[in-house]
């Protein structure tokens, strides 16, 4: 109600289980700012295999924001997607040919398939379109740092998009003072 007293919106879109949300809206827009001409608009529910929504809480929130979701968890939620999904999000969510997703398609049921090739082309394509070459190269830096004897130099902003994602501890001074660092 608010977007359409000051900003003159008169369109709400949600997903499908928005609709009571939307419509409870809009007629509301009508009662109360006498205005007719407020619409609701509604998009099918991108599900997974299992039926649960994609994208939602239980696996973490999938944000388009910066300031929500670093590209290295953007990229490595779009890569740790089940096989079951993989052939039906790279169609849905990329720009690729489909000659493309039809031969990846066809390589997940050959015997020497990489594990994860499929997922690693869905995550560099979507995180590319979302957070642009520059996040996808940012997320492709954490995880190669992060991979077990990798020696890849991060900077700052690329550190703290994944340090919640490195095991670590912390130890008051006095608990780590004079000792080696093997014996930490």
């Amino acid at each position: 109600m608010i977007g359409g007293r000051n900003e003159g919106v008169s369109v709400q879109i949600g997903g499908r289980d928005q609709w009571g949300n939307i419509t409870a809206g809009t007629e509301l827009i009508r009662k109360i700012l006498q205005v007719e001409g407020a619409y609701g608009l509604t998009f099918p529910l991108l599900l997974k295999s299992n039926g649960t929504k994609f994208g939602k809480s239980e696996d973490g929130a999938v944000w388009l924001s910066l300031k929500f979701l670093s590209p290295y968890k953007f990229y490595q939620y779009f890569f740790s997607v089940l096989d079951a999904d993989v052939i039906r999000f790279l169609k849905i969510l990329t720009f690729l040919d489909m000659e493309e997703v039809v031969a990846l398609e066809g390589e997940m049921k050959k015997p020497g398939y990489v594990a994860n090739t499929a997922q690693r082309r869905l995550a560099e394509e979507v995180t590319r379109f979302v957070h642009g070459e520059d996040g996808l190269v940012e997320a492709l830096k954490a995880t190669e740092a992060l991979r077990s004897g990798a020696e890849t130099k991060l900077d700052w902003k690329t550190i703290e998009g994944i340090v919640e994602d490195v095991p670590s501890c912390s130890l008051a001074y006095d608990e780590v003072l004079n000792l080696s660092l093997v014996d930490l």
